[in-house]
């Protein structure tokens, strides 16, 4: 009996086969997801062309940009001594407000000197204005003693020529003529000269009431100035005085910053300038 040997094909191993069939899978994946990216980034591009076509090239940006605004310096009008501070920085104070408080005592002594001042000159001005009627009367009085020299003088010459009168006698009635005019004369140059102090002015309007008025009202601000109130509404800055200090005038307490008015400082480049006009809307962005 014949045995016929055959030889049986080798056997494939199965990881192999599996093998051989994912790596066509694999590049058709490979080629969808490389499709896919071209096709996203071709998008991309397209988007972002149109955008800057129609959006992007009418806007200029930069990040090179910072806040700013005033500071508005408290300094005080007069010197003293801080007896008080009532805002401290980061604080916000309204305008008016009482920020700092100098030593109101030499104020308050010169203000009260100056009202008494006042008050004299008001006085002595009042009297010279009372002075007019006493001047007149005195002219009339003068004018009364001259006439009655002058009547006796006209008696004395009369009888003079029959001797009843010596002429020493009418000498004398004659000086005393002369000296009733010279005191007549005098007596109007006073009347004339106290009508030039207080003609075309009442009390009130005397330049040397107005004067002392005005020293009153200089006592009075530098007794007001004692307190420095805050000149606008903000928030404090810079804070420098403490209680107890004594500062002079033009010296910097603090410093108020009304945030209601401030602005962005923003620096673009020169070739963005040539875009930029007064007027165009301006979007914001804080990092805060």
């Amino acid at each position: 009996m014949n045995e016929t040997t055959r030889i049986a094909p080798a056997t494939e191993q199965p990881g192999t086969q599996v093998a051989a069939q994912a790596q066509p899978g694999k590049k058709n994946i490979r080629k969808r997801l490389l499709l896919l990216l071209g096709l996203a980034s071709a998008l991309a591009a397209a988007g972002y062309g149109a955008y800057y076509y129609t959006v992007a090239r009418f806007h200029e940006e930069t990040d090179d940009a910072y806040v700013n605004g005033n500071l508005v310096q408290l300094t005080p009008q007069v010197s003293g001594t801080v007896v008080a501070v009532n805002a401290d920085d980061t604080q916000i104070v309204k305008a008016g407000e009482p920020v700092v408080m100098l030593d109101p005592a030499d104020a308050n002594v010169a203000l009260a000197n100056a009202e008494a001042a006042l008050g004299q000159t008001v006085r002595q001005v009042s009297a010279i204005y009372v002075n007019n009627n006493v001047l007149a009367a005195a002219v009339q009085q003068r004018q009364t003693d001259l006439a009655r020299a002058r009547d006796d003088l006209r008696r004395r010459a009369e009888v003079a020529a029959t001797g009843a009168v010596s002429a020493e006698d009418v000498a004398h009635a004659r000086d005393a003529v002369k000296a009733a005019e010279a005191a007549l004369e005098t007596a109007r140059q006073q009347l004339a000269s106290n009508h030039a102090l207080t003609d075309q002015a009442s009390v009130a309007d005397h330049p040397s009431v107005l004067s002392a008025a005005a020293k009153v009202r200089e006592a009075y601000l530098a007794n007001a100035r004692n307190t420095l109130p805050a000149p606008v509404t903000g928030y404090v800055a810079r804070r420098s005085v403490q209680v107890g200090q004594r500062v002079a005038p033009g010296n910097s307490l603090m410093a108020i910053v009304p945030l209601e008015g401030v602005w962005v400082d923003a620096n673009f480049k020169e070739v963005q300038l040539k875009h930029i006009r007064i007027g165009q809307p301006v979007e914001l962005h804080a990092d805060l």
